[in-house]
């Protein structure tokens, strides 16, 4: 029999680790971060292009890419962004919450090219222009108000030059956007205006002209003010302003990956997931106290435990939840009942010789470990190389199968056995029952083990064969790239009425699926990007019929290969 002072210590060791993982865990809402498909928003994968840039300016231009992103994404107002690096020139974007798609993709990769130009506004020339014999060094094209105008080929100044940008008010009242010229451009734009005076600079931004002052005197003061007739909206100029004070961006960048979540399926997604861990744990939980009775409710005093531990390690690393996560969590306690099972039907075993109750548990235990062991260990090679190839939220599951594993081995085997132990110094416990519905098998299983292994390659075989048959069909939208689009409508809308908008839309290949559940959610199909434009239609063709975005995912062709190549590579060495 263990000693009252080791039982004491496991005991206490016990209740310590409860305590403490209490107080990492809770307020959950304050410790765990809920992932986007839990909490709604944005995942980009974004492609810094510097396939036009040296090997020395490479590396230096994705650094300088997520600077600039995470500058303008600071500004946006996402509380805790995700920005990192992933490859070679990638750039892995987060944005909890933000469901305004179209805007921040347009205020993350739009390159800040703004210019300043000189106008040439001769009565000559532009009577040249008119009949098309546009002097050379000018291009003929319009200003802000629509009037055409000879615009100097040469950039006087660019982008580079500002320090800051900032939200303000032009003399008519209307918002405009104040810029304030770093020292290099104070003194380029001084001696720029002072040898320009009474004639125009246009101030060109992504191409457009916005404004074309006439230079009244020599400006030294570094600061210069874009206006543009109507005046901004209120987000256009702020974002403008986010845009211009971050700088350019070093290189073009292309979205490669996008998945945004709305946030009505993102509560619903929360719902769905509690639901599906609730019945799944009752549902261990019945089973575990009505067979094996005393042990299964030992059992299930483990698996709350062990649920308490994945709480805590997430709370003390604040990690994000996600609905793969709750997965993973789901899949461990079903793993954690799977030793316990192992356990107990060991005991049983050792009971049925007619060992002595502390005899059977004490051995019931050892030669249970074995097997416990290894189905753990190969689990957790299977999770490593998901959390090393996965991304996003393939990691959550992986984070979490692997730390819920871990709680398992110590909840299945320290914890129940110390139960035990601590029962067995009760003189009245001597009888441990467990009910048996199946009992001693008399099939020779490794006499026909031949049959087994010609049965098991035949059904790999037969499974290999069906999915490579089944060519580029075989993989989802993750694998072969292309667009998902879900939208829930108010009332359903018949799928020939959604294939006219569509068409309308310019989207001819689409796959459409309306829910049998809930035919008001449709789901929309895509090899290009076509979200902006069907939503477009939608708010025009079926304005008495309310729309909520509940999901867009797009992977693009470079993202899709990259992507298959990981998978493959999990999937190999795990089975390797």
């Amino acid at each position: 029999m263990l000693s009252n002072n080791k039982l004491i210590l496991k005991i206490a060791l016990i209740v310590g680790l409860m305590g403490s993982s209490l107080w990492l865990a809770f307020p959950l809402d304050k410790k765990i971060n809920l992932g986007l498909d839990l909490r709604g928003g944005m995942h980009l994968v974004l492609h810094v292009d510097t396939s036009k840039l040296t090997e020395a300016a490479k590396n230096d231009a994705v650094e300088r890419a997520i600077e600039i992103v995470r500058n303008r994404i600071d500004e946006f107002g996402v509380a805790e962004p995700l920005i990192q690096r992933q490859g070679i020139a990638q750039i892995v974007v987060q944005l909890p919450g933000v469901t305004d798609r179209e805007r921040a993709k347009e205020l993350i990769g739009k390159t800040a090219l703004l210019e300043f130009k000189l106008v040439n506004d001769k009565t000559q020339d532009l009577a040249l222009a008119a009949a098309d014999k546009v002097p050379e060094d000018y291009e003929y094209v319009k200003d802000e108000e629509g009037r055409p105008i000879l615009l100097s080929k040469t950039v006087s100044l660019t982008g580079e030059a500002i320090k800051d940008a900032s939200v303000g008010i032009d003399s008519y009242g209307l918002p405009a956007v104040k810029l304030a010229f770093n020292e290099k451009g104070i003194d380029i734009f001084a001696k720029l205006t002072g040898e320009h005076i009474n004639e125009r600079l246009a101030i060109v931004l992504y191409g457009k002209i916005h404004s074309a002052p006439v230079i009244r005197t020599k400006i030294d003061s570094g600061e210069a003010e874009i206006t543009r007739g109507g005046g901004f909206g209120p987000e256009e100029a702020n974002d403008l302003k986010i845009v211009l004070r971050s700088g350019a961006l070093p290189a073009p960048m292309v979205i490669e990956e996008e998945r945004t979540i709305g946030p009505l399926l993102g509560a619903d997604s929360i719902t769905s997931g509690i639901k599906a861990s609730s019945i799944g744990s009752a549902c261990i939980f019945i089973f575990m106290c009505i067979y094996y009775l005393l042990p299964g409710l030992i059992s299930c005093i483990a698996l709350v435990l062990n649920f308490l531990f994945i709480l805590a390690f997430m709370g003390y690393f604040h990690a994000t939840l996600t609905l793969p996560g709750i997965a993973g969590i789901v899949l461990t306690l079903g793993m954690a009942v799977d030793a316990n099972v192992l356990i107990n039907e060991r005991i049983r075993e050792e009971l049925k010789l007619g060992k002595s109750l502390y005899a059977s548990i004490t051995a019931g235990y050892s030669k249970a470990l074995s097997a416990i062991f290894d189905s753990n260990i190969t689990t957790l090679i299977a999770a490593f190389f998901l959390f090393q190839f996965g991304t996003g939220p393939i990691r959550g599951f992986a984070l979490t199968l692997t730390v819920g594993l871990i709680a398992s081995m110590f909840t299945a085997i320290f914890v129940t056995r110390t139960i035990f132990e601590l029962l067995l110094l009760n003189p009245k416990f001597k009888s441990l029952k467990m009910l048996q519905f199946i009992g001693q098998t008399k099939l020779d299983f490794i006499g026909k083990r031949g049959i087994c292994y010609a049965l098991s390659l035949a059904l790999i075989v037969i499974g290999l064969v069906a999915f490579f048959k089944k060519g580029k069909d075989a993989y989802g939208i993750d694998f072969s790239g292309g667009q998902i689009q879900e939208y829930s409508f108010v009332k359903p809308v018949p799928v020939d009425a959604m294939r006219n908008v569509l068409k309308e839309a310019g989207v001819i290949d689409a796959s459409i699926q309306q829910f049998k559940e809930d035919p008001k959610i449709v789901m929309i199909r895509t090899q290009a990007d076509s979200a902006e434009a069907v939503a477009v239609q939608f708010k025009k063709n079926l304005a008495d019929n309310p729309f909520e975005v509940l999901r867009v995912e797009r992977v693009g062709p470079i993202a899709g290969r990259e992507l298959k190549k990981k998978a493959f590579l999990a999937l190999g060495f795990s089975l390797l």
